[in-house]
């Protein structure tokens, strides 16, 4: 076999026919397709065509670097020198992680009980959920804990009497700066003042360190030099895309210190009760209260300056240098790209095969960057602080599937820790709503406390965690596996059907009121049988019977029955609608904008007793009769190429998916903005300059990367290699390691 990841037997044949395909789709014979001896893709090729390069200062156009739970976002400088520029008009420039999070003080006690209102339950009860997030406890509650945005370094220049002069973006000339996605390595070259500088930045892969350096004549000249600064967090009346508060600077303390014995400097931080202490190898002199410049300590000048700044939350640890972190950079996104699936589209004639293989790489750099830690991530991410910077967990699946999907599930696994540690919460809250199991909060931080407004009513969060336990299951069918998810899925499940009431008139299982559906525009009070929920509930709990099975256990008579007497799929006008209470999705044009829900029971879902026929006329009426100016968003498209693909219309899916619609505008560096101004052609900032209302959506890279898994691996039974893609000679598919959807 050609080098592949590993991967369980049952793999390895569909991945040789994988190769196969794409040498056929190329002109060789069968013969020598099927030879062991085809060469493997060439993965360092393959990622470094695709490495993201400015030419010109673009504030839709900041680069990345990070390691899953910290990241640092650089403008045109390769730093955070023109922060404020990027923050009005672009994409914000910030340093985020999972870890850094803030409450303000509640002298109120607020309870989130405080934020309850009645709502009425399909057997009489009435039963309080926290949906008021107007009033003064909801607010609270709401904003509470919010993300802290740490620490921004810039660059400024030194005037003739030894002032510091804020670099303007008019001083930065001759831009050329490229992401080495290989290495994880930035480098930024320009002129300031006529003058050459360069300065490369890393992450370190093994701790929340910067690493930076810095060539210019100007730093000899001592004409330049860099500043570290705090803000008190974000501007909380701003809910997305918030700009940095730096309006308070009593209200939280930075204080420096010096090791005798390390060199080294430290700055401990302390807002409230939120501590962490920044580390720089460098010395260091505070200007101001928060404001901080770094120095490299050398006897003489010198033209070429290094130093990592490390931030941490607990003992101190001696903080790499930059060389060191530079080589271990490189060293973990090699095996990064080297471990997982690739997908190469070379030889391929279709116009679209380059912006396809482009997309598909920067999506999986920027998960890696900023959605793979401790902590589910938020749906911007590392990039900004969106709803205050927490997850809203019924977008797990479009941030973690991918990777089982593309042959990282040691990152799916780390999303899932938190959900494990975090079970006893999760049983309260079902406990508090008279359910069995676990209830999974669906908006809320790094507690597991729900945040008041509909999040508590919105219910398809519930069964992702059967969806991806299952998929690490089908990558690792062990012992090991199902001893390790047990609970999750098991407990997950008995909320399931604990959720549902039996109508005995009807002789069926019903799903709400009250509730929430995905489609987030009908009363919660009333809304009944979803058509995405209910297909949902029924393939997770005969998933969870499967994983009973596997244990060695009996099937839940209780959950057999539900499956035999479940609510039917809505159907109006021989079109499947999203909700059986309100099946005005035809009927009514204002029912057709936001998630086009009833799709996703065929295409992110197996299908499983869906009428495809049915469906196909569904998906015609939302291509034909769908509010695509408005409120569609970024995990749409892939979501909706996806039921073409299992429809059998890979065209479609092609089309839907590479649109440049509203919400489906990528910026060079693979981000996906979301707002009025994300169909800005070419990155061009109306006059005045107006922000994006979400200036980075993950759930657009992950849906998308989701999307095209199931375009080249298929699923289980699918009928051909390469689904998502017309046989019409012009595509050319080598694909390593991708595994297929259920």
């Amino acid at each position: 076999l050609p080098r592949m990841p590993p991967c369980h037997p049952s793999r390895v044949s569909r991945r040789l026919l994988l190769l196969a395909s794409g040498l056929l789709a190329a002109g060789f014979p069968a013969a020598f397709a099927a030879a062991p001896t085809v060469a493997p893709i060439d993965r360092q090729a393959l990622v470094t065509r695709h490495n993201p390069v400015n030419r010109r200062l673009d504030v839709d156009a900041p680069f990345m670097v990070g390691n899953g739970r910290f990241a640092f976002g650089a403008d045109i400088t390769g730093l955070q020198t023109l922060s404020d520029l990027y923050q009005r008009m672009g994409i914000p420039v910030l340093t985020l992680s999972d870890w850094g999070w803030h409450s303000e003080p509640n002298p109120n006690g607020y309870k989130l009980e405080d934020a309850n209102r009645p709502f009425t339950l399909p057997d009489g009860r009435v039963l309080g959920f926290p949906t008021n997030s107007g009033g003064a406890a909801g607010d609270w509650l709401r904003k509470n804990p919010h993300r802290l945005p740490l620490g921004q370094l810039a660059l400024e220049l030194i005037g003739a009497d030894g002032t510091a002069v804020p670099i303007k973006p008019e001083d930065v000339t001759e831009p050329e700066q490229t992401l080495d996605l290989w290495r994880g390595l930035l480098t930024s070259r320009y002129r300031l003042l006529g003058v050459p500088v360069v300065v490369t930045t890393a992450c370190d892969p093994e701790s929340d360190t910067i690493a930076v350096r810095i060539e210019s004549d100007l730093l000899a000249q001592k004409r330049l030099q860099v500043k570290l600064t705090f803000p008190h967090g974000d501007d909380l009346s701003v809910k997305n895309t918030p700009p940095l508060d730096w309006s308070r600077p009593e209200r939280h303390q930075s204080v420096l210190s010096r090791s005798a014995s390390s060199g080294e400097t430290r700055i401990a931080r302390t807002l409230d009760d939120t501590r962490y202490d920044v580390n720089v190898n460098v010395g260091v002199t505070e200007q101001a209260p928060h404001v901080f410049r770094l120095a490299d300590g050398g006897t003489s000048p010198s033209k070429a300056m290094e130093f990592s700044v490390r931030y941490d939350t607990t003992a101190p640890q001696p903080t790499r240098p930059a060389q060191e972190i530079f080589a271990a950079s490189a060293r973990r996104w090699k095996k990064f790209w080297e471990d997982s699936a690739a997908v190469d589209f070379t030889g391929s004639t279709d116009p679209r095969a380059a912006k396809l293989e482009e997309r598909i790489i920067l999506s999986r750099y920027l998960m890696a960057v900023q959605e793979a830690g401790d902590a589910p991530p938020q749906e911007s991410g590392l990039t900004v602080n969106t709803w205050y910077g927490k997850f809203h967990t019924e977008m797990i699946w479009w941030h973690t599937a991918h990777f089982a999907l593309w042959g990282s599930d040691d990152l799916l696994q780390k999303n899932l820790a938190w959900f494990q540690a975090h079970l006893p919460e999760a049983r309260a809250l079902a406990r508090s709503r008279g359910l069995a199991g676990v209830r999974w909060a669906k908006m809320t931080g790094p507690e597991d406390r729900e945040s008041p407004g509909g999040n508590p009513l919105i219910v398809w969060n519930q069964p992702h965690l059967v969806y991806l336990c299952e998929l690490l299951w089908r990558n690792q069918p062990t012992a090991a596996t199902l001893a390790k998810y047990r609970d999750l899925v098991l407990e997950t499940a008995d909320c399931l059907a604990a959720m549902l009431s039996f109508d005995a008139a009807k002789n069926q299982y019903n799903l709400g009121p009250p509730l929430w559906i995905a489609q987030e525009i009908y009363d919660q009070a009333t809304s009944q049988n979803p058509s995405f929920e209910l297909a949902y509930w029924r393939w997770a709990l005969e998933v969870a019977q499967q994983w009973r099975t596997r244990l060695g256990l009996p099937r839940e008579a209780k959950w057999d029955d539900i499956l035999a007497h479940l609510a039917p799929l809505p159907v109006q006008e021989g079109k499947y609608v999203a909700l059986a209470s309100t099946p005005d999705t035809w009927d009514n044009l204002a029912s057709r904008h936001d998630h086009p829900e009833m799709l996703m029971s065929l295409g992110f879902l197996p299908g499983l007793g869906v009428d495809r026929p049915t469906m196909a006329r569904t998906l015609d009426a939302v291509l034909k009769t769908w509010d695509w100016e408005t409120k569609i968003w970024g995990w749409d498209y892939p979501m909706i190429a996806m039921t073409a693909v299992r429809l059998g219309q890979p065209e479609t899916a092609l089309e839907i998916l590479l649109r440049d619609g509203p919400n489906n505008h990528w910026t060079p560096g693979g981000q996906v903005p979301q707002g009025s101004d994300t169909a800005r052609p070419g990155g061009v900032v109306p006059p005045g300059g107006r922000k994006y209302e979400i200036a980075a959506y993950l759930p657009a890279n992950g849906s998308f990367l989701a999307a095209v898994a199931l375009m080249v691996a298929g699923w289980d039974g699918s009928p051909e290699q390469f689904p998502g893609f017309p046989k019409n000679g012009r595509w050319v598919i080598r694909a390593e390691g991708l595994h297929p959807l259920p």
